[in-house]
């Protein structure tokens, strides 16, 4: 598709390519390109709309919320402007992080205009960001789309809040300024490996001498082609992965007493991603006491793991680690140490052993419990 051409404040419209490593087509005041070819389909048969943000220097949060409002019906394959012409807005779609204005009604999402104060809901008080935004009111669509199930269903809210917490309230929070933790203290290192650093890394070197606005929107399209890759990648791995996960987590939750009067030591039926799950179905089913010790099988040592549960998801502490005189021995000195036959190790942290049968690892759990 062609845009127009370029004028007042270098406005330019562009479509992702089918394929990224296909070189943009393009003249001094006009560039081709193609549409993309997501598995997040939408009908092709309307026209093109037109969604605007701004140019010059980008951030994730634009390049993030063009790339999930194309994925939607209403603005499916739908050419992207960028330009702070007001008038140019005016006329556009949609519009996001310019314009000064939310109001979805109108499809108008910007957020830095004095008074805004939206947040995603459901718990999260995170000032939004344009890419938060559009999640907000078009993320369903896409999840259930990938899902295949109206967006009635609840799996997709699951998923919609789900991603929000793991991907997309950092994006906001970055956006806006908001620290991670409450304190004035400087960080003890830099962390510049987060997808909006490396969203950010792809503007325009100031050495590069090409400037121009042609050489900019193409930064902008590979922005565009990184965050949204990876937005896709988090929905379909909360689909196919942690979705099921969660249902394992919630029988095994739902059987601990089964395992030992105590209800403190559950068993994964099969080894899937837990830790998450765990606190937040703890806290779902107000689960009392708490569960203090996992145990699962390692298919490829033919082991069993007990595994001390975490204080708090983002916690090196355990809740009850393994006892102090355990940690640090191997095999038959530890076997001795404990009175269990078939013991394997203890970390030295106590955060997690292992026993060669189920049998071993069981005993392993309760007698901790007990010390």
């Amino acid at each position: 598709m062609w845009a127009i051409t370029r004028g007042g404040f270098n406005q330019k419209f562009f479509n992702l390519p089918k394929n990224l490593s296909r070189p943009l087509m393009a003249t001094s005041n006009l560039i081709r390109v193609s549409s993309p070819s997501y598995s997040t389909s939408s009908p092709n048969h309307a026209p093109f709309k037109r969604v605007g943000t701004h140019n010059g220097s980008f951030h994730c949060d634009e390049a993030l919320g063009c790339f999930m409002i194309r994925l939607t019906d209403k603005f499916s394959n739908s050419e992207i402007i960028r330009t702070r012409d007001p008038k140019v807005l005016e006329g556009l779609d949609a519009v996001l992080d310019v314009g000064g204005v939310y109001d979805p009604n109108h499809d108008r999402y910007d957020h830095h205009q004095k008074g805004f104060e939206e947040v995603f809901g459901h718990g999260f008080n995170t000032k939004l960001s344009s890419a938060g935004l559009v999640y907000k009111h078009f993320g369903k669509e896409i999840i259930a789309k990938e899902l295949q199930l109206g967006e009635d269903h609840p799996d997709v809210h699951r998923l919609f809040l789900a991603i929000y917490k793991s991907f997309m309230e950092a994006i906001d929070a970055i956006d806006n300024g908001i620290n991670q933790f409450d304190t004035d203290k400087p960080p003890k290192y830099v962390n510049n490996t987060h997808i909006s650093s490396r969203v950010g890394r792809l503007n325009l070197d100031w050495t590069d001498p090409d400037q121009s606005p042609e050489k900019e929107n193409e930064a902008f399209q590979r922005a565009m082609a990184l965050a949204g890759s990876e937005f896709l990648e988090s929905v379909r791995f909360h689909a196919r992965s942690w979705l099921p996960a969660r249902s394992i987590v919630m029988e095994c939750i739902a059987e601990r007493f089964d395992i030992d009067p105590s209800g403190e030591i559950m068993v994964l039926k099969r080894f899937c991603p837990w830790k998450l799950h765990l606190f937040e179905l703890e806290a779902e089913l107000k689960v009392e006491p708490l569960i203090k010790y996992v145990l699962y099988g390692d298919e490829r040592g033919k082991q069993w793991r007990v595994q001390a549960v975490a204080a708090s998801p983002d916690s090196f502490e355990s809740r009850k680690p393994l006892p102090a005189q355990w940690r640090g021995l191997r095999d038959d000195e530890l076997s001795k140490e404990t009175r269990i036959s078939g013991c394997v190790f203890v970390h030295m942290s106590g955060f997690i052993g292992g026993n060669q049968t189920y049998e071993g690892a069981l005993v392993m759990a309760r007698t901790a419990l007990k010390m």
